[in-house]
């Protein structure tokens, strides 16, 4: 027996033994605790989220890793309330690439990500938990089980469980099997790109985390301040373009408009990023509802699952579990964004 076909035979022990397959009971907090209240969770800052990955193989077109780039050939295990997740959802649809993924249940008890009735099965081991995913792929696995994860169904292995990873080679890899060949990381603009998407990334996309769990006064006053500056930054940048680069959606698009979806809904009020709301901007909240015309970030964008998201994972800042109703937003408001090319 080869050490692949071992690893496998052991995995699937691991699952009759540990788990059961199909959907997982419903969420009992009384029985398996809160997902937050999980000490090996506890371990892993919200401000370190970059080194939960442990599985980090590549996707390539040009066959120069173990995975190259097929259709039909892997799966997303992603969750509607995951902006990291997101993100990967908006570009296979985007792109019309041949990659299938699916959605774990909103909600999270001690025993973290679960396939249950709300958002359906895992169509591809049928599995209850994401963590008998990961016990398939490496039987000792300890680590942090996280959305995105990246599957290939060829050799039953996770490939890469680091979100930007993951979201780089969705964008980069696949164009030569991809339906909708848009280039979403022109080689002319990449450097500008890479500048911006830093400055979304530290300020906006993992600086609402940083808000969050800041310390003290001084640091989330420092860190407010930088968010609310990118914001209006690139208010004014979209005042004369309809996206951030011009006439054509980019990656950079996408890594935004991840934390737009959820700023009035979940971090300006949750994670007290409340300097201004989203539909403050004009520009920022026209071009916001722009992008939400498009079916590909449309279709895998649930308000409600995104608030169940947090404000039950965070029992520490909402110990009574309330999510609330509002705000109440009208993202089909009409504006006038392709005027602007």
């Amino acid at each position: 027996m080869t050490a692949l076909n071992q690893n496998h035979h052991m995995g699937n022990k691991l699952m009759t033994d540990r788990e059961t397959r199909g959907f997982a009971s419903p969420v009992d907090y009384e029985k398996y605790g809160r997902y937050a209240s999980n000490k090996k969770e506890q371990a892993h800052s919200l401000t370190n989220y970059a080194v939960r990955a442990k599985f980090t193989d590549r996707i390539s077109a040009d066959g120069s890793t173990p995975y190259p780039a097929e259709a039909d050939r892997y799966h997303l295990y992603l969750a509607l309330g995951c902006p990291w997740a997101h993100r990967a959802a908006i570009v296979v649809d985007l792109l019309e690439l041949a990659i299938t993924y699916s959605f774990v249940d909103d909600i999270r008890d001690g025993r973290g990500w679960a396939f249950r009735e709300t958002r359906g099965p895992d169509p591809i081991n049928n599995f209850a938990t994401l963590k008998q995913v990961y016990l398939l792929a490496e039987p000792a696995f300890e680590g942090h089980i996280n959305v995105p994860t990246l599957w290939d169904s060829k050799t039953d292995q996770v490939v890469n469980n680091s979100d930007d990873e993951i979201f780089r080679d969705l964008v980069t890899q696949f164009g030569t099997i991809a339906r909708n060949p848009d280039d979403l990381y022109p080689s002319d603009r990449r450097d500008e790109i890479n500048a911006l998407d830093a400055l979304i990334h530290e300020d906006l996309n993992f600086g609402v985390y940083r808000i969050a769990v800041a310390a003290n006064q001084a640091d989330y006053d420092t860190l407010v301040e930088r968010a609310f500056a990118a914001l209006d930054q690139l208010e004014k940048r979209l005042a004369t373009n309809r996206y951030l680069f011009g006439k054509s959606i980019t990656e950079t698009d996408i890594r935004l408009w991840v934390t737009l979806a959820r700023f009035d809904n979940v971090y300006n009020p949750f994670f007290r990023v409340n300097l201004r709301r989203l539909v403050d901007y004009p520009n920022l909240w026209a071009y916001a509802r722009d992008l939400y015309t498009h079916p590909a970030f449309a279709r895998s964008t649930d308000f409600k699952a995104c608030k169940d998201t947090y404000y039950l994972a965070f029992p520490q800042w909402n110990p009574a579990g309330i999510v609330p109703t509002g705000p109440l937003l009208d993202w089909t408001e009409p504006q006038q964004r392709p005027r602007l090319g």
